[in-house]
């Protein structure tokens, strides 16, 4: 059976989108817990406080993607979640996330008594969806964490930046 050009291309776009469609889940807090942590608090004394979100997209949904704050795992993500972190404050930090071939960081100076934001989003990548993460303004992260729920920290799918 011969199969013509426009059922090849309808039957590969049918795929492509299943691919990029497809999700992957992790594990959550409690609906207490996420919202404690929308409550934006000031961090504990001599902290800066670490809000790492994903969004909830379509594209890219069926990967997750590691997050590591100075090399140590902080969360495997998926699409609609967050993570919060404390950490030393008054001094630099790198935030990495993880990609096909090499890390993506961004070493930011953070300041104690502040939180601060950052976005990782999805793109193209050679073989899977790639990963980038950003610093975003207070207003902007606090808008698209409390649309977000709370994900388990600690766990991470490779030892990516080791």
């Amino acid at each position: 059976m011969v199969i013509n050009y426009m059922t090849r291309s309808i039957i590969f776009l049918g795929l492509l989108i299943s691919v990029l469609s497809g999700c992957a889940n992790v594990d959550t807090t409690s609906f207490t817990e996420s919202n404690e942590a929308k409550r934006f608090d000031q961090p504990s004394e001599g902290k800066s406080g670490v809000y790492v979100y994903r969004e909830d997209t379509i594209f890219g949904a069926a990967f997750k993607k590691d997050v590591y704050i100075n090399g140590k795992c902080l969360c495997e993500t998926a699409k609609g979640v967050f993570f919060y972190e404390e950490v030393d404050g008054d001094t630099e930090h790198k935030i990495s996330t993880e990609t096909e071939f090499s890390p993506n960081d961004v070493v930011v100076y953070l300041k104690s008594g502040y939180n601060y934001f950052f976005e990782q989003y999805m793109k193209l990548g050679v073989f899977v969806a790639g990963a980038g993460i950003e610093k975003v303004d207070s207003e902007k992260g606090m808008m698209k964490v409390s649309e977000l729920k709370l994900a388990e920290s600690g766990h991470c799918g490779s030892n990516y930046p080791n």
